[in-house]
């Protein structure tokens, strides 16, 4: 397994169909799993993906609708089942807090496990730790509906011929990390002699909205964007009416965000050839993907 793989597990939008279930997205990521809006039957989608779901660490909620948010009280069960040790972070908008809380206790049981809320009220930063930023911006969906940006930290990466050359060994590595310098046989050694910084990386996910400008500040340079195209652009007016977006509208988010990779999902119920959404959405950005359930991206 990659340490940086996205697993497709669920990729319709209000109603799920015979191949396609309620969207869900799982990132593996920094030995972490990030879970974003768990529709119903997510619990379930992880069995045939043949992944834990003791492997989420944090649970993102754009908005609550159902779709995306009714797999929330059935993975926090799950995990308090499997008495995960780590905390669990969820991320959801303020706004909608007795949303959240409707799904985390609707049922009767006993809690083992530490579940942290971020009630997000702005944009900016939410959160930010040893190995994740976590970014929001609300979108523009009649109710308050975020798309998330997740940036790893930098990183030093060593040089082990230098650190070699350098007679930098054991204790010593940690040593010259903390202070920038040590000094080895008489000599001062510089972190950067032996050392390289590997830049942070990016994703965006971006799920129900109408095209807005905020988008394309969300996803900049991201490496993966996931982002919502309900409609295709013969169902413009269809996308305007419900504040959707069209794989056309989505593909232009990706080109202007000059993101690496665009993965389309949140298909409505009423096409069945996928194909439409990658060839309508090539036309203005090449590298992109259609989501199907089941399916892995690394990156």
């Amino acid at each position: 397994m990659s340490n940086k793989e996205v697993i497709i597990l669920g990729t319709s939008s209000q109603q799920p169909t015979r191949y396609r279930n309620h969207g869900a997205y799982l990132f593996r990521w920094n030995e972490e799993g990030l879970l974003f809006d768990p529709g119903e039957g997510t619990q379930r989608q992880f069995i045939f993906a043949n992944v834990a779901p003791t492997c989420v660490n944090r649970i993102f909620i754009s908005h609550f609708h159902g779709d995306h948010c009714l797999g929330l009280g059935s993975m926090l069960m799950r995990l308090n089942l499997d008495k995960v040790r780590h905390k669990v972070h969820c991320y959801y908008p303020k706004s909608q807090k007795k949303n959240f809380d409707y799904l985390r206790y609707g049922c009767i049981y006993h809690q083992t496990i530490e579940i942290v809320e971020h009630p997000v009220e702005e944009d900016g930063i939410v959160h930010e730790d040893d190995k994740f930023k976590i970014e929001a911006s609300f979108m523009q969906h009649g109710i308050d509906s975020i798309a998330y940006r997740i940036t790893e930290k930098d990183k030093i990466k060593y040089d082990r011929e230098k650190l070699k050359k350098f007679n930098v060994f054991g204790s010593n590595v940690k040593k010259l990390e903390k202070n920038k310098t040590i000094k080895i046989d008489n000599k001062t050694v510089k972190l950067e002699d032996v050392s390289w910084l590997k830049k942070a990386e990016s994703i965006c996910v971006i799920l129900d909205s109408k095209y807005c400008d905020q988008m394309v500040d969300i996803a900049k340079n991201s490496k993966v964007l996931i982002c919502e195209s309900t409609f295709l652009e013969e169902h413009k007016n269809l996308a305007k009416k419900y504040l959707h977006m069209t794989a056309k509208e989505a593909a232009l988010v990706a080109k202007k965000a000059k993101v690496d990779m665009l993965i389309l999902t949140h298909f409505s119920a009423r096409y069945t050839d996928l194909n439409l959404f990658e060839n309508e959405a090539k036309e203005v950005f090449q590298n992109t993907n259609i989501a199907i359930d089941l399916e892995r991206f690394t990156f």
